[in-house]
């Protein structure tokens, strides 16, 4: 499933196929596959995943959670089929809603500053037994606190609520959480709107930022507050000078100095990352495209693609020097020099690597097969 999502640059089941070069007949190869996806992700798999992911990271790492979408909107016979939030036609002022599923993600930043998930599930509001996304939400909480025991925990505006401050309070977790204008706060025991408290003060500290294409300059303040959930000291910090209306953060984190201000800021604006992991994901590999059915399948489909990402990631940890990852870079013949994000590049180099392989991946392993006992004919009593 790898080698075939790597070559072809895609999540159907034909197209990996027809990068396998079996001697087989194409339809049973593609039987032979939705058969192993329906029996879910591999649990030993996703350990041993798990396990690797943590060695590339540092002991306190940053988490980036955030939800997407998957769109069908032709769809008809695929399980649990909802209705989402299309972000890619959906604007300010209207939303688009279309059948298809929400993904919630959760990526760690490695010691290199890439992406790479440790949680993803994607779900629907019509599946049987569903509670709430926000259970999905502490699932993929506990998931990162279990495996690095403490870690910084970043979300934008739509994960303001209550619910997520107690849950990270109760797992002694850090965060840094954008809020949204509704949100209250305790200040100098006043409650009173975090907008009224943005409008009150100027930005003091300067921050050099590279901020939707290009640099700009923001302007920086801290508050210390309480917020209605568990009435436990915080900072807001505020963000002037980079959008209409300045930027409202609300972190757990100690803040000494404005070096504290700026790095804890700096965390925030990390969130790009993930956004970028997610189109990266559905261009790259076209995973909007994908025809399996069921919902366990699906997922199991998006666990192996999650670990063709996490490659990506760890190719891109290696030096500039490196002889592998050069080869990839002058395969995918890219137009700038020097990038950021990186994973583009790499999937383009390999898959154009790989579209030379005529043997695919049988001559790399040696087949196992379960061992058949004799047939023996039973004499007459």
């Amino acid at each position: 499933m790898n080698y075939g999502i790597l070559a072809s640059g895609s999540c159907l089941l034909t197209d990996i196929v027809d990068q396998l070069h079996e001697p087989s007949r194409k339809i049973n190869i593609v039987d032979r596959l939705s058969r192993h996806l329906a029996k879910d992700t591999p649990k030993d798999a996703l350990k041993a995943y798990l396990t690797q992911v943590k060695k590339w990271c540092p002991e306190q790492p940053v988490i980036h959670i955030d939800d997407s979408d998957i769109v069908k909107p032709e769809g008809y016979k695929f399980e649990s089929l909802g209705w989402v939030r299309d972000g890619s036609e959906s604007t300010a002022t209207k939303n688009v809603y279309k059948k298809g599923y929400h993904v919630t993600e959760a990526t760690v930043l490695t010691d290199s500053s890439h992406p790479i998930s440790i949680f993803s599930e994607i779900h629907s509001s019509k599946e049987k037994g569903f509670t709430s996304i926000n259970d999905i939400t502490f699932s993929a909480m506990e998931r990162a606190a279990a495996l690095f025991k403490k870690a910084t925990f970043v979300m934008d505006r739509g994960y303001d609520d209550n619910k997520m401050f107690l849950k990270l309070d109760s797992m002694k977790q850090d965060y840094v959480i954008r809020l949204t204008a509704k949100r209250k706060l305790l200040y100098h025991n006043k409650w009173v709107f975090a907008t009224e408290l943005r409008n009150r003060r100027k930005g003091r500290v300067k921050l050099p930022l590279f901020y939707k294409g290009k640099m700009q300059d923001a302007y920086l303040s801290h508050i210390k507050v309480q917020i209605t959930a568990s009435r436990k000291d915080m900072y807001l910090i505020l963000v002037y000078g980079i959008t209409e209306h300045p930027m409202m953060l609300a972190t757990n984190r100690e803040i000494k100095s404005k070096d504290d201000v700026i790095k804890t800021a700096k965390l925030y604006f990390s969130r790009w990352k993930i956004e970028e992991y997610f189109r990266c994901k559905k261009q790259m590999f076209r995973f909007e495209n994908f025809r399996v059915r069921k919902l366990k399948a699906i997922n199991a489909l998006n666990f192996y693609l999650t670990l063709c990402m996490a490659f990506l990631g760890h190719i891109s940890m290696k030096s500039e020097t490196n002889a592998l990852k050069t080869a990839i870079i002058r395969t995918a013949d890219p137009v700038k020099e020097k990038i950021t994000f990186c994973y583009y590049r790499l999937a383009k180099g390999i898959s154009g690597i790989l579209s030379y392989a005529k043997e695919g991946i049988r001559l790399w392993f040696r087949t196992k097969r379960p061992a058949y006992r004799q047939i023996c004919l039973k004499p007459a009593v």
